[in-house]
């Protein structure tokens, strides 16, 4: 027992390594707990055994929490936050690259002193937000297959590929990584690599820098409305793009990230939506090299690609729609993103003392 909490191992029986069936078979509502893994952010993770699984067995590598004390999905959602989190990470070992926790330290994590009650009512609060997120996802859910839908009509108002891609667009290497210049003429700036490059959207969450000649700057600059596709990759992602929206000043990209900067014939989102469609994803699987385990295009391909133009205003008239769904599809991922970060302030509140559930 400690101050505001009592261990884990007060509250549940503790199981490990399953010798035979009758013993170490999970019932409904059993908590699960990763016990080792080579990444020590993923140990000690948890869910809770549905009905539809009840009678499976277990692996040695799991532990099976079975509460009396506690309410199970209250103790799953404790089990899992940046509390418990920042436990086994001060004190998991390792081994040849795995890192592991024993039952001792699991029994040992501290948990909240709230009453029975008190633990339903998170479980509530947290319940509630989480099916109006559900809901919200499943509404994104249609308005992307309209998006898809919407998309693909558009591209068969255009008929087939007719120019090349560099007739009506430059093609750009960006930048090597390797031996980085120093001294006066240099600058670091920000970079794109494949990573930040996903199928519709660029992901700027992580992104690196590089030190370059600053005479080179203009070669291998983003400007926005850029089209950014992929040069290597899993043959199902193979030239996989999105346009640059210009969000982060004088960003670079590079070299296995295409940079296609559309001439007045074309506009970059109507060309990512070929791109991006299953005409344009044939095209880079026929001609893309596949190795061992990556595939990859080179520049003089993707000049090569045999795009629709029709003219100008046409394309502008075919985006209409599938641009109305995407900005649908827009304002229901950030409605969502903002439920999932007051839903995890509220609970991590409730689960560290600083709010308290209301009885009432």
């Amino acid at each position: 027992m400690r101050q505001g909490s009592i261990d884990v191992g007060d509250l549940a029986k503790l199981e490990e390594q399953p010798q035979d069936r009758p013993r170490y078979e999970v019932r409904p509502r059993d908590v699960l707990l990763v016990e080792g893994h080579a990444n020590p952010h993923q140990i000690g993770r948890c869910a809770i055994v549905p009905p539809e699984h009840a009678g499976l067995l277990y692996q040695n590598h799991l532990f099976r929490l079975r509460f009396d004390g506690a309410v199970p999905e209250f103790a799953q959602m404790w089990l899992n936050s940046q509390y418990v989190r920042k436990y086994w990470l001060s004190r998991c070992a390792t081994s040849s690259g795995l890192y592991t926790i024993n039952s001792r330290l699991l029994g040992d994590v501290p948990f909240p002193m709230l009453s029975i009650q008190e633990q339903e009512g998170v479980v509530g609060i947290n319940s509630a937000v989480g099916q109006r997120i559900a809901a919200l996802e499943r509404v994104l859910d249609k308005v992307q297959i309209a998006e898809s839908a919407l998309a693909a009509d558009a591209l068969r108002q255009v008929g087939a590929a007719g120019l090349c891609l560099d007739s009506v667009a430059t093609v750009a290497a960006g930048v090597t990584l390797g031996s980085e210049p120093v001294g006066d003429g240099t600058v670091e700036l920000p970079y794109l690599r494949v990573a930040n490059v996903l199928d519709g959207r660029i992901d700027t969450t992580d992104v690196k820098t590089v030190r370059i000649v600053k005479t080179q700057y203009e070669r291998y600059a983003l400007r926005k409305g850029d089209l950014l596709l992929t040069e290597g990759g899993d043959l199902d992602k193979l030239g996989r793009g999105a346009v640059w929206d210009g969000r982060i000043d004088e960003c670079l990209h590079q070299n296995h990230v295409f940079r296609v900067r559309c001439g007045e014939q074309m506009l970059p989102d109507f060309l990512a939506l070929y791109t991006a469609s299953p005409e344009g994803r044939a095209y880079f699987q026929r001609v893309g090299k596949q190795t061992t385990n990556l595939a990859s295009i080179n520049s003089t391909q993707v000049k090569q690609m045999p795009v629709p133009v029709p003219p100008v205003e046409e394309q502008r008239r075919l985006l209409g729609p599938v641009h109305a769904a995407r900005e649908r599809a827009a304002v229901l991922q950030q409605q969502i993103a903002k439920l999932r970060t007051i839903q995890q302030g509220v609970i991590e509140d409730l689960l560290s003392g600083r709010s308290r559930v209301n009885r009432t």
